[in-house]
């Protein structure tokens, strides 16, 4: 029995991303399909013709099926399982897709009335195009181990007549091999000499022969692999944007202690800036200010009752006057306060300290004035 044909991925470390089977090892058949009929439908339909069209039932077969929306017709295809070695059934683990080899050249666009021969170590395959996208019949026909041109020949011509109407022959040097470098993500790509064939993921979904179930449990498996590794990329992601934002924040430390450093260089030079300005403006103060006790004392005394004695008076600053004073009518210290308050010229009035023995009250009167009420006499 010929053993499998297996397309190797760049990294032989890792499981071959596509498996070619041997074209000798499967039967073909073109079935009918329903106008408007759906995927699930056609999948369903390639089984039944399974059952009718093999003496062994769907479970002991490897198969699958091509089929395009709209077509007329599915190709199905279905090998005996008993013809696959272990030791070839293991290089399937991991792959990607499993499927003929010339089922690996479908995804051609092709005119009508076309057949495609195909080569192998094993023999010559011929795929013939009526018309549309699904073929209408693929053949195969052994070859001797040691063949010669004259045996190629005449198995090229039997296919020929037996594909009778074909107008156009493309006739292929080479087995088709996996073109990694033209695939994507979303399908899968092949090539012979320079005819390129492009089968969409989802297409060549139904076209892999493994067991549905092992299938359904491989593609189970992905799903939950593409998921965890898009967590793992999200969470190195999330990791990433935390250790920018220690980084932005230890910048940022490192400038505010740097701000701070030069801050505190420089807290010298302002302090001695601080102080000139201070001795600036009070020397602007002793030369064009003057304190006026007289003229304050004489606003206070306008309104002071007589039974209010004056004992002692200061000042603070240029505007507050403190004044202690003496009576015997505690009654009209809270008078005298308000019509000082009341006074114009004054911004301010308190009294403190207030203290009565033996029927004589002593206060203390601390009054604020309005600098822009304060004129010297000469002036008023």
């Amino acid at each position: 029995m010929t053993s499998s044909s297996t397309q190797p991925t760049p990294t032989s470390a890792r499981a071959p991303k596509v498996v070619l089977l041997p074209d000798a090892l499967f039967f073909t058949r073109a079935i009918p399909v329903p106008a408007g009929a759906l995927a699930a439908q056609v999948g369903d339909q390639a089984e039944l013709a399974l059952e009718g069209m093999s003496p062994f039932p769907p479970a002991q077969l490897f198969h699958g099926y091509f089929w395009t929306p709209g077509a007329e017709r599915a190709l199905v295809f279905a090998a005996y399982r008993r013809r696959f070695t272990r030791e070839q059934l293991a290089t399937w683990e991991g792959a990607a897709l499993v499927l003929p080899a010339f089922a690996a050249l479908l995804g051609l666009e092709v005119k009508p009335a076309t057949t495609l021969l195909i080569p192998s170590p094993e023999g010559l395959t011929a795929v013939y195009w009526d018309g549309g996208a699904v073929p209408a019949a693929v053949h195969f026909r052994p070859l001797p181990t040691e063949a010669t041109d004259a045996d190629r020949a005449r198995v090229r011509d039997e296919l020929l007549r037996q594909l009778a109407g074909s107008r156009q022959v493309v006739e292929l040097a080479t087995p088709p091999v996996v073109d990694d470098a033209a695939g994507r993500g979303d399908e899968f790509a092949f090539h012979s000499d320079a005819h390129r064939s492009r089968l969409p993921a989802s297409r060549a979904k139904t076209m892999d022969v493994r067991d549905k179930a092992d299938l359904a449990a491989l593609r189970r498996t992905q799903a939950r692999d593409l998921l965890l590794w898009r967590i793992f990329v999200g969470s190195l992601a999330a990791i990433g944007l935390m250790l920018l934002g220690l980084v932005v924040l230890a910048g940022e430390g490192l400038w505010e202690r740097a701000r701070e450093t030069k801050v505190a260089a420089q807290q010298p030079v302002v302090d001695q800036i601080m102080t000139a300005q201070s001795l600036a403006t009070r020397t602007d103060e002793l030369s064009t200010k003057r304190l006026l006790p007289l003229e304050m004392i004489s606003i206070v005394s306008e309104r002071k009752p007589p039974v209010i004695q004056f004992l002692r008076a200061t000042t603070s600053g240029l505007y507050t006057l403190t004044v202690d004073a003496q009576t015997t009518s505690p009654s009209d210290v809270a008078a005298f306060r308000s019509a000082l308050a009341e006074h114009p010229a004054c911004a301010k009035v308190e009294v403190r300290d207030q203290r009565t023995r033996d029927n004589l009250m002593t206060f203390t009167l601390v009054i604020t004035f309005k600098p822009e009420a304060l004129k010297p006499a000469t002036e008023s």
